[in-house]
């Protein structure tokens, strides 16, 4: 089960969290039962409403055809709508599995062309994933891929050609006109909450990870934050310490690990975070180290530096793997380690970093049971759950992106497209977003 741990927590921090808890209790029973002003933006609020067995056996299905087909994987996708898949395949991609391919997440050419390099020779599946096909880099790479597939495979190119776009968008339109598979990107969900959808699970499963796992541990946790009360809500207590945070003059969370397995991870959860609650001059910039290889680094600005983060730590409890130090002739002044376990130095480094670190700054840790689909599932949900709910604490809408539009504008202007398309109602200008 996933738990909260408060470092160093004085009784003046103790009484303030209470009193942000007390106040902001309304807010949480707002949550739970979904909100009608943002009914468009909540189809990941219950797990099933996308990621029913109908679903789960389709994708499963689709998925066991890629893996005996396939050499490799190219997942197309910006931000959203790669950033939870690749989190959880890179950590936890099994070694028989396609390998993964990332496109769709750059404009430089070098990246391009070392992408077509490394699919060159292999048989390739490829997965384009868009819910507003408006978006330069997901748009411009399908093309070059759709042409090198053509090329490559002739007539038999659109069976090995995947889609996840709007229902009724032009997007499906090209796929039914060229034979390319359809699914659906869920019209009710933003691509940043999406990890229990047909855009995160369809990857996913093409790297040979439970994906049924990954949803029972979404549900459960759905079923935990949906059932516990204020004093007790994991995710209510966690955007609570967020918000005193905040008002103490935090600026900056920086979520850590000890664990490389997080990398990606970190990525999709500063997305979350960052496009969710950076508005109307508010939110906390949220920023990741990797530790302990960053403690050599961005570690001497946290432990010495300006006083404006407080560290979320996330730890796993349960061994991965094990690897003992054994005993060496030559001296080099390292038999201290002399049967050691590097996953018992590891923790020695956490629980040092922690104790250092939370003299000056405030500190919790996420402690997960295990780094396994199941509990990615409960990441994810916990995460978003709790982001919907920091950002209502700080009244900001949490499911839209004005900034992100406003480059846009200016982008497509400076290559020559004066409009945004026509099946696409937005006015950049008055801060309305893309759906």
């Amino acid at each position: 089960m996933l738990s909260l741990v408060i470092h160093n927590h004085t009784e003046v921090r103790k009484e303030k969290l209470n009193q942000i808890m007390g106040a902001n209790e309304p807010l949480l029973d707002e949550a739970k039962a979904g909100e009608a002003c943002y009914a468009d933006s909540l189809g990941w609020l219950d797990t099933e409403e996308w990621a029913d067995n109908q679903t789960l056996a389709r994708l499963e299905t689709l998925a066991k055809e890629i893996r005996e087909n396939a050499d490799a994987f190219v997942l197309i996708g910006v931000g959203g709508s790669n950033n939870a898949a690749r989190s959880v395949i890179e950590a936890l991609r099994k070694e028989d599995a396609p390998e993964i391919i990332y496109a769709g997440n750059t404009l430089s050419p070098d990246a391009m062309r070392r992408m077509l390099k490394k699919i060159e020779g292999k048989s390739i599946y490829l997965d384009c994933i868009a819910k507003n096909f408006e978006t330069l880099e997901p748009g411009a790479s399908f093309r070059v891929l759709r042409q090198y597939m053509e090329k490559t495979y002739g007539e038999e190119a659109g069976k090995r050609m995947i889609a996840t776009g709007t229902a009724g968008s032009s997007f499906e339109q090209l796929c039914t006109k060229c034979g390319y598979t359809f699914l659906e990107f869920p019209f009710n969900v933003g691509g940043r909450y999406t990890a229990m959808t047909n855009v995160g699970l369809l990857p996913m499963a093409v790297a040979g990870i439970d994906i049924r796992e990954l949803v029972e541990g979404a549900k459960d946790m759905q079923k935990r934050v949906r059932a516990q009360e204020a004093d007790e809500n994991i995710a209510y207590q966690y955007a609570c310490l967020r918000n005193l945070y905040y008002k103490e003059g935090y600026r900056v969370e920086m979520l850590a690990s000890f664990e490389p397995q997080f990398r990606y991870f970190y990525k999709w959860w500063i997305q979350l975070f960052a496009e969710s609650e950076g508005k109307d001059n508010k939110g906390i910039f949220p920023v990741a180290g990797e530790f302990s290889e960053e403690l050599h680094s961005v570690g001497q600005f946290i432990q010495d530096g300006s006083p404006i983060l407080f560290e979320t730590f996330l730890d796993v409890a349960q061994k991965n793997a094990s690897l003992v130090i054994e005993p060496d002739t030559k001296e080099d002044d390292f038999d201290y380690l002399n049967g050691k376990d590097f996953w018992d130095i590891n923790k020695a480094a956490y629980h040092a970093t922690v104790a250092a670190h939370s003299k000056k700054l405030p500190c919790m840790t996420l402690e997960v049971d295990a780094l396994d689909a199941y509990h990615f599932g409960q990441l994810f949900y916990f995460f978003q759950f709790a982001c919907y709910l920091s950002c209502k604490m700080m009244g900001v809408h949490a499911f839209d992106q004005p900034g992100v539009e406003a480059y846009k504008k200016q982008m497509f202007k400076a290559l020559g497209k004066e409009r945004i398309g026509a099946n696409v109602c937005v006015n950049i200008a008055q801060g309305l977003r893309i759906k």
